[in-house]
C-alpha cells in the first residue's frame, strides 16, 4: 500500500500541474491572413473605416481602405470583421505582472530585493510566463508589458515582454530597457505608533536623501568612465543611462520632487528620463514639455491626493498634460492595491479620460503608440502600420468601453492567441449551472 501511494502521488501532482498550467503558447504564423471590413484604429490618431489589414510572416503588410486597395486575397485566410473594430495590442508600462502571483503567499512574491541601491537587479529573469494573472490580460487586449522591479531607492532594471510565451527568454521584446528610481518625498507623515504627530510635515532628511542619489550617480559615472580597477555590478548597470541606451524612470509625484529630479538628471547629462506617477505633473507642464520628458500617469481611477485638489483631477490629468504637449501614457501601479489584477482594466482607464476631455483616438494613444514611444519599442509596436509587428486584436465594439470590448481574435507577431483563461472557464462553468 505504501509503495502504491509513492507511485500515485507523483502521478497526481503531474495531473494537477497539467490541469492548472497555462495553455500552450500559440504557434508561429504559417499562412498569410487578411482582416477585412473592420474599423481600424491605427493608434496614431487615425481611423480607417472598412479596412483591409494583411499580415505576412508576423508583420503587417497592408493597412488600407478595403474599397481602394487592389489585392488578391485568394491564397489567404480571410477574417470577416464587418461591423467590428481592430486595435493595436495595448501596452502596460511599470507593472509587476509575472513577478507576484498571490500576495499572501510569499513564495510567489519576487518583485524586490534587499538593499537600497539595486540597479543591477534584472526583473526579467524572475518573470513567470505561466502566470494566470498574465493570462487574464489577453481577453481585454493587453498584450505587452514593461516588467518592473520594486523596493529600495533604486529598484533595478526592467524589461519589456509579450504576454504569450513559454518562458522569459521567449517573452522578451526588449531587455534591460531602463533603471527605476524612487525619489524621496519632500513631505512625510508622522508615525502615530511612535508618538509622532500624524499630520504631514516637511521631510527633514529630504536634502540628504537627494544628495545621496546625486553622489551615487557621480560615483557611478566616475567608475564607468575611469579605469575600473574592480568590477562593480551596480555601477556597471547604470552605464546605459549616461550613454542613452537605457532610460531612467523616476517615481515621483510632488511638484518639488519632479522639478528636483529633472534638475538632477540634467546635471548628470542623463539622456532619457521619464516621470512615473506624476500626480502634480500638471503643475510643471512647461518644464516637462521644454525638456521632452514623458509621464507615465498614475492610476486614473483614484481619489485626489490633497484636500485642495479638484475632485476630478485624476480623471482629467491626462487631458491637461496632452493639451500642454507632454507625451503621456497610462500605468496602473500605485503602490500595490490590486495593481496586477487591475492591469486588465487598462483600456477602461483610457476610456475614463474620454469622459473627461480627450477624444477616443487621443485616449487610445495613451495605451498604444505613446507607451511604445516611451519604452522605445515604437519601431515594431504601438500602431497598425506597415512593417510593424502584427500584434493586434479584433473587438466586437469600442475597446475602451467594458460593455462592448468583447474580443474575438488576438494576435502577437501574427500568432493567433487563445483567449481562454481560468476566469473564462469558471464563467462558462457557472453559466451552465444557472442556465440549467
Amino acid at each position: 500500500m505504501k509503495t502504491l501511494k509513492l507511485i500515485l502521488l507523483p502521478v497526481f501532482m503531474l495531473c494537477v500541474f497539467v490541469i492548472n498550467a497555462q495553455q500552450t503558447p500559440a504557434n508561429k504564423q504559417t499562412k498569410d491572413f487578411a482582416i477585412i471590413g473592420a474599423t481600424a484604429h491605427i493608434g496614431n490618431g487615425n481611423v480607417i473605416e472598412e479596412s483591409l489589414i494583411i499580415v505576412k510572416k508576423g508583420k503587417i503588410e497592408t493597412v488600407a481602405n478595403l474599397n481602394v486597395a487592389k489585392v488578391n486575397l485568394n491564397d489567404m485566410h480571410v477574417i470577416n470583421a464587418n461591423g467590428k473594430h481592430v486595435y493595436p495590442g495595448f501596452i502596460i508600462p511599470n507593472t509587476t505582472l509575472g513577478l507576484v502571483e498571490i500576495d499572501a503567499v510569499k513564495a510567489t512574491d519576487d518583485d524586490s530585493e534587499l538593499g537600497l541601491m539595486n540597479p543591477h537587479i534584472r526583473s526579467l529573469i524572475a518573470y513567470n510566463a505561466e502566470s494566470k494573472i498574465v493570462e487574464s490580460m489577453r481577453p481585454n487586449g493587453v498584450l505587452i508589458g514593461q516588467i518592473t522591479p520594486r523596493g529600495g531607492r533604486i529598484s533595478g532594471t526592467s524589461s519589456i515582454v509579450q504576454f504569450d510565451a513559454w518562458n522569459w527568454e521567449d517573452a522578451a521584446i526588449k531587455t534591460n530597457d531602463g533603471i527605476h528610481l524612487t525619489w524621496p518625498n519632500s513631505f512625510t507623515s508622522g508615525r502615530w505608533w511612535l508618538g509622532e504627530d500624524p499630520g504631514l510635515k516637511p521631510n527633514k532628511k529630504y536634502n540628504d536623501q537627494v544628495l545621496e542619489i546625486a553622489n551615487y550617480f557621480k560615483e557611478s559615472k566616475a567608475y564607468n568612465y575611469g579605469n575600473k580597477p574592480t568590477t562593480n555590478l551596480p555601477f556597471e548597470a547604470l552605464h546605459g543611462i549616461f550613454t542613452g541606451t537605457k532610460t531612467l524612470y523616476i517615481n515621483v509625484n510632488d511638484e518639488k520632487g519632479i522639478t528636483d529630479a529633472i534638475n538632477l538628471s540634467k546635471q548628470h547629462h542623463i539622456k532619457n528620463m521619464v516621470i512615473v506617477g506624476g500626480q502634480e505633473a500638471y503643475k510643471v507642464t512647461r518644464l516637462l514639455a521644454q525638456n521632452n520628458i514623458p509621464v507615465l500617469l498614475q492610476r486614473v481611477h483614484s481619489r485626489p491626493s490633497h484636500d485642495d485638489d479638484d475632485y476630478d483631477l485624476p480623471f482629467k490629468a491626462a487631458k491637461i498634460l496632452v493639451d500642454n504637449n507632454v507625451l503621456v501614457a497610462l500605468q496602473v501601479a500605485a503602490g500595490g492595491r490590486m495593481e496586477r489584477m487591475n492591469s486588465r482594466n487598462l483600456p477602461f482607464y483610457a476610456g475614463t479620460t474620454v469622459a473627461n476631455g480627450l477624444t477616443k483616438e487621443e485616449a487610445l494613444k495613451l495605451i498604444t503608440l505613446n507607451p511604445a514611444k516611451i519604452l522605445g519599442i515604437n519601431a515594431n509596436y504601438g500602431s497598425l502600420t506597415k512593417g510593424k509587428s502584427a500584434t493586434l486584436f479584433i473587438s466586437e465594439g469600442d475597446a475602451l468601453d467594458m460593455r462592448t470590448n468583447i474580443i474575438t481574435h488576438a494576435f502577437i507577431d501574427g500568432r493567433l492567441l487563445s483567449l481562454e483563461t481560468h476566469q473564462t472557464k469558471l464563467w462558462k462553468r457557472y453559466s451552465e449551472k444557472y442556465n440549467n
